[in-house]
This record gives structure tokens, C-alpha cells and sequence, in this order.
């Protein structure tokens, strides 16, 4: 779907994908560098195509409220995630084979496989720091818009706004597991999945922590 729209709608899209609520015509004229005017042409444009919808409204300070855009379902899964057909795949095979009792331990354990593929690319890793920034840009190639964040007091954490399994983990969360096996075999880092888009966040969050001896 992106590759038949103009590169500024693309960027249009990216914005709403980063700001779950929504975002009003000032702030993605601001965000874009364009006239509101354009931006309009542009929403309107979307909205035909069926990607972009008007949400909620959002109090102006006394002016007339204010109208955000968000993305559509549609809108949402027009962004590359470049392997959730492979683990639609993956896991209806650990579901015939191991059950579903044993689906999330079966699951992080094939995370784990893939990591160690992966980490075989990149032996100069030292630190938990490096690992962590290495691991947000290989989530991002893989389509999850991926990116280093920082809490308040300074932990380095994973946001993620793309995830690439969304529809299988909003009808079952044990798809998570392969995820944290991953980047838990990647970090050599306990993961505690701070915040959910499954679950209702409006990102996905990883913490780092270390693991128990």
C-alpha cells in the first residue's frame, strides 16, 4: 500500500503511527513542514484511500476544539512487517507439536535460535549498552519502527510502535514469547515487557534487567 502513495503522505502516516491519540492539522503541518492547507489535501486524500480517519476532539484553550487524525486499522497495516506470516506459520506447527500448555516456552526458544543466528553478525558486542542499541536497529530492519528510549532515570529501554505480530498477539498474547526470547538471547538480559500495543498501550516497551544468577 505505501509504495502507491507520494512520499509526503508516507511521512504523513509515519507521524500518526508514531502518536497513538492522534494528531491535529497544526501539528502535522508543523511535523511535515507544510501549509495546513496541504496537510488538509493530503488528509483528504487518506481518508479516501481508507488509511487515515478522524478521531477524537482535544480542547484548544478557549478556541473551538481541536480535531485529531488517526490511523485506521487499515492505515496500521500498511506499514512492512516483513515476517509475521512466517511465525503465523511457526506457530500453528508448535501448536500441533508441542500443545498449547507448552506454546510460549516452545516460542522463546525459537526467539533464542534466531538471536544467536543474528548475534553471530555482529561478534564486537561487549556491552549490555551496545547489544541494546544493536538490537533497536535490527527490530527496526525488521519492520517494528524501533527505536532507543530513556526513562527518567536513565534506563535505556526499546520502544517499539510497529509491532510485527500484532494481530497474533491481540488473539494470543503467548506470541510474545518469541519476541522476548529474542532480544532477552540477544541483550543476554532478562526482558520485562514494559508496555504492550496488544494489551492496549500505545507502544510496545522492553525493559533490560539483569538476569538471576
Amino acid at each position: 500500500m505505501l509504495n502507491t502513495i507520494g512520499e509526503r503522505q508516507k511521512q504523513l502516516l509515519k507521524l500518526l503511527r508514531g502518536t497513538r491519540p492522534g494528531m491535529s492539522v497544526d501539528e502535522l503541518s508543523k511535523g511535515l513542514e507544510i501549509t495546513r492547507n496541504a496537510v488538509r489535501q493530503h488528509l483528504s486524500s487518506l481518508e479516501g484511500a481508507g488509511l487515515v480517519t478522524a478521531g477524537a476532539t482535544r480542547p484548544s484553550g478557549g478556541g473551538r476544539p481541536q480535531q485529531l487524525y488517526v490511523l485506521t486499522e487499515r492505515g496500521q497495516e500498511s506499514f512492512p512487517r516483513q515476517y509475521s506470516w512466517l511465525a503465523q506459520l511457526v506457530v500453528a506447527s508448535v501448536q500441533r507439536e508441542e500443545g498449547a500448555e507448552n506454546m510460549g516456552k516452545r516460542l522463546a526458544e525459537i526467539g533464542a535460535g534466531i538471536a544467536h543466528q543474528i548475534r553471530g553478525q555482529y561478534p564486537g558486542l561487549n556491552t549490555q549498552q551496545e547489544k541494546i542499541e544493536k538490537l533497536a536497529e535490527v527490530m527496526d530492519q525488521l519492520g517494528y519502527n524501533a527505536k532507543n528510549a530513556t526513562l527518567p532515570g536513565g534506563e535505556a529501554v526499546i520502544e517499539a510502535d510497529n509491532c510485527v505480530f500484532h494481530q497474533m498477539a491481540v488473539k494470543d498474547i503467548e506470541i510474545c514469547h518469541l519476541d522476548r526470547g529474542l532480544m532477552e538471547t540477544f541483550t543476554d538480559s532478562k526482558v520485562e515487557h514494559h508496555e504492550c500495543m496488544a494489551r492496549g498501550g500505545d507502544l510496545c516497551r522492553f525493559r533490560f534487567l539483569p538476569k538471576k544468577e
